[in-house]
């Protein structure tokens, strides 16, 4: 709910957000086209074909469908993509299925980094299930990690507090490697006052995902964030007309914002 009222309500006038972004994610971008929540692209693009996910998920059940996306339009008039994952009072962005998976007899496995790098295909749960009858997921044919990450990481990077985070990166860069849009990223709209959410991988060696995460991977989708407070504040300072006034007193009564 935090996410549509945030965001959704401006679909209608969506300049001053399409300035937003411009501002925190990239220069590049000129317009908004659509705002969607529970993003799902069509196929070949979507969940089950790229990710390999169960043909059972829908838009924000049981698959990887992005709380909500940003399609822009470019200073150079191609189109771009934000995938963004909304988090609020969550403490984490959760643990791997495949390591939690009662099936799985080496979930251990998943916290060996090294393991993990140089023995992919025996370690990984999620690229073994279709023993059982359930598809292998694709997250790991979209991902590289990246020197850094190679150096970083203690465990898998989606095994624990970042399994969400893990699956939007492949789906941003399978996407990206489509060549669909010329621009494409992996974020994260955040509360900055949310210190949990903030440090929930430091037992990996992320201590903050917001300057952290991104340096993992190799690829062509980037990794951003901003919070919604800096957001809020934006529409504070910019709407010169009064037109959010309603909206911003309402934000502040129910979210303290």
């Amino acid at each position: 709910m935090l996410c549509a009222n945030l965001y959704f309500p401006f679909k209608k006038n969506p300049d001053l957000l399409a300035s937003f972004l411009r501002h925190r994610i990239s220069k590049e971008i000129k317009s908004i086209e659509a705002i969607e929540l529970e993003f799902e692209e069509q196929p070949p693009l979507g969940p089950k074909m790229l990710l390999g996910e169960p043909g059972i998920g829908t838009r924000g059940k049981n698959q990887t469908s992005p709380d909500i996306a940003f399609i822009v339009r470019t200073a150079s008039d191609t189109k771009g993509l934000i995938l963004t994952e909304n988090k609020f009072t969550e403490h984490s962005f959760y643990d791997c299925s495949g390591r939690k998976a009662e099936d799985n007899p080496t979930p251990e496995k998943c916290l060996d980094i090294h393991q993990v790098l140089n023995k992919l295909q025996t370690v990984c749960y999620q690229l073994n299930w279709a023993k059982d009858g359930r598809p292998n997921r694709k997250y790991w044919d979209n991902l590289k990690i990246s020197e850094y990450g190679r150096i970083t990481l203690k465990h898998c990077p989606a095994a624990i507090s970042g399994c969400q985070l893990f699956r939007q990166q492949a789906l941003a860069e399978g996407i990206a490697q489509s060549g669909k849009y010329d621009l494409v990223f992996s974020c994260v709209a955040y509360d900055e006052r949310n210190l949990d959410l903030i440090s929930c991988m430091r037992k990996n060696g992320v201590n903050d995902f917001r300057t952290e995460w991104g340096k993992l991977f190799e690829g062509k989708a980037k990794f951003v964030t901003f919070s919604h407070q800096q957001w809020v504040n934006w529409v504070r300072a910019n709407d010169n007309k009064g037109d959010w006034k309603k909206w911003l007193t309402y934000i502040q009564e129910r979210y303290e914002i």
